[in-house]
């Protein structure tokens, strides 16, 4: 099983002929490819695993992502 996670596109380049961007988390910023997703644009939101964007989502599924993740890390909190 993978697990994909939703990120917003804070910034858009290009080095050696290869699409990457910054993309916020939360309050984390990364480096990922973005060849999977050659037309995504800043503000965009893309869905991530390990460091490539696989698919571009629309906000909405982004926070639902978010909530069901947040949702999950406090479910393991009574497993303790």
């Amino acid at each position: 099983m993978c697990l994909g996670i939703p990120g917003e596109v804070m910034e858009v380049r290009e080095e050696d002929g290869v699409r990457f961007g910054k993309v916020r988390f939360g309050g984390v910023a990364r480096d990922v490819c973005l060849e999977c997703v050659p037309d995504v644009a800043v503000g965009e939101f893309v869905l991530v695993h390990v460091g490539f964007a696989l698919s571009r989502i629309d906000a909405a599924e982004a926070a639902r992502t978010y909530a069901v993740l947040l949702e999950l890390a406090g479910a393991d909190e009574g497993l303790s």
